[in-house]
């Protein structure tokens, strides 16, 4: 199972959760709130790289395990402190760090905006007002001025949909709002930030490379028979999965409550598609929850994997289903129409390592899959390269890195999945003898087909091809 010639193959991280000592922004004065964050941790320490420059261990253990690229942040609230100062010390330190993989021999893809704000920007309303445009812009001409040299590789924002609706919907990150119009509102000015960004880094760079990182997951009705678990999965389906994709494709962002916004200056800015893909989710409706489109997720399932162990030390609040991964890659590949894709994103918070081996192998098998039938896909990165802060999950009950981290002493090490991710990234290919050792044993589930004409990727089922 190859994959391509010049594949990147590494991990990601986001500056907020391995840096430490972000005390500028929202996301620290949410941390300050009791029962925000779980068993009151904070970031302040992280993994040291601020402080400790401990970035330098980890991206030599990460060129030990055969990553030939790693995705990274850069913090807004660091380089723009204060509205319109720039930070010196703080471009020098993103200098260093993308130097540290330039010398490495590692490609940076670099994320300008990776959840948290400015404290200054949230005073302003953030993404809330049409206000964050032109800040966004400056902040992002700003960056690739100063970084340019070191960076082709861009992402805008992370993961639009996942903010608005965490932020806004479900109320469980800052600013903490439970409004659906302003949560559409914050979307709608996500994007058209995307475009103003993209414009203004093709404008500073020429060559660049500049996407936006979609966080994709595969939803199901709870019943597939009953017309409201149906009905509930398609209304989050097109909210969550496809709003955003549309808008960067049509122009406009399309939804009822007379909340249609056109966004023309949207259309065709994406020179790569860059996916974040963990789990699929059962939906079932709920009338008690109108904010969420009257749509429940059910708790996860272990579809297809024979594990019955203390679960309790992975992130279980999806259905592992590489199939929906393969759908994803298959629908992604259709509606960019032969752009590159990367894997930005994919991982397990899996502290004891017992899942993340089987889950690793069947998801890049997958990937390969949709590789040899047609889907254009350029690389991936895993999340994490290290255990780092995870928002509100805090800093020790989901672990989602391929080294563990001592957060008490900081000491890194590489767990079993590091390694075997290693030995697929050094032979560019899933050897056979892994698929038959970590591969899924039962192949008898049924699994759907993905996006279809805005359609949820749970209609129809089919049973896994070998």
């Amino acid at each position: 199972m190859k994959f391509p010639d010049g594949f990147l193959w590494g991990a990601a991280t986001a500056a907020h959760q391995v840096e430490g000592g972000n005390f500028n922004n929202d996301w620290w004065d949410w941390e300050q709130i009791p029962g925000k964050i779980k068993n009151g941790d904070t970031s302040a320490g992280a993994c040291a790289w601020w402080k400790g420059e401990r970035y330098r261990a980890d991206f030599d253990l990460a060129r030990s395990l055969n990553h030939n690229a790693h995705r990274l942040s850069i913090e807004w609230s660091r380089i723009e402190p204060r509205e319109g100062e720039w930070n010196a010390d703080a471009i020098a330190f993103y200098r260093r760090v993308l130097g540290a993989l330039r010398e490495r021999g590692m490609t940076p893809l670099v994320t300008l905006h990776h959840f948290s704000n400015p404290r200054w920007l949230v005073a302003e309303g953030a993404w809330e007002t049409e206000a964050v445009l032109p800040l966004f812009e400056r902040f992002v001409t700003r960056a690739v001025q100063e970084l340019g040299d070191l960076c082709d590789f861009w992402i805008t924002i992370n993961e639009p949909n996942v903010y608005a609706f965490t932020a806004y919907i479900n109320g469980l990150w800052p600013p903490g709002k439970k409004d659906f119009r302003l949560a559409f509102r914050v979307l709608a000015n996500m994007v058209r930030a995307h475009a103003t960004a993209y414009h203004a880094i093709h404008r500073a760079q020429a060559h660049a490379r500049v996407g936006i990182a979609y966080h994709i997951r595969a939803l199901y009705p709870a019943n597939p028979r009953s017309a409201l678990d149906r009905f509930a999965t398609r209304a989050r389906d097109y909210f969550f999965n496809h709003l955003v994709a549309r808008a960067l494709q049509k122009g406009k962002l399309i939804f009822p409550l007379g909340l249609n916004t056109r966004v023309p200056e949207a259309i065709n800015t994406q020179d790569f598609l860059g996916l974040n893909y963990y789990f699929s989710s059962r939906i079932a409706f709920d009338l008690a929850r109108p904010a969420e489109l009257f749509g429940r997720q059910l708790p996860h399932q272990l579809w297809g994997v024979s594990f019955e162990k203390d679960l309790e030390s992975w992130f279980g609040t999806g259905d592992i289903d590489p199939q929906g991964f393969y759908g994803t890659l298959m629908w992604l590949a259709r509606y960019g129409n032969g752009i590159p894709i990367y894997v930005t994103e994919n991982g397990i918070g899996d502290a004891r390592d017992e899942i993340r081996p089987s889950y690793l192998v069947t998801y890049l098998a997958a990937l390969q899959r949709a590789l040899r039938d047609g889907a254009n896909v350029r690389g991936y990165f895993h999340w994490s390269l290290v255990d780092n802060f995870e928002w509100i999950e805090g800093l020790n009950f989901l672990r989602f890195g391929l080294i563990a981290n001592d957060f008490a002493t900081q000491t890194r090490t590489p767990r079993a999945s590091a390694h075997l991710l290693a030995q697929i990234a050094r032979a560019n290919a899933i050897a056979d003898e892994l698929i038959e050792k970590y591969g899924y044993k039962d192949r008898s589930r049924p699994t759907p087909t993905h996006h279809r004409n805005r359609q949820t990727i749970a209609s129809k089922k089919f049973r896994r091809r070998g």
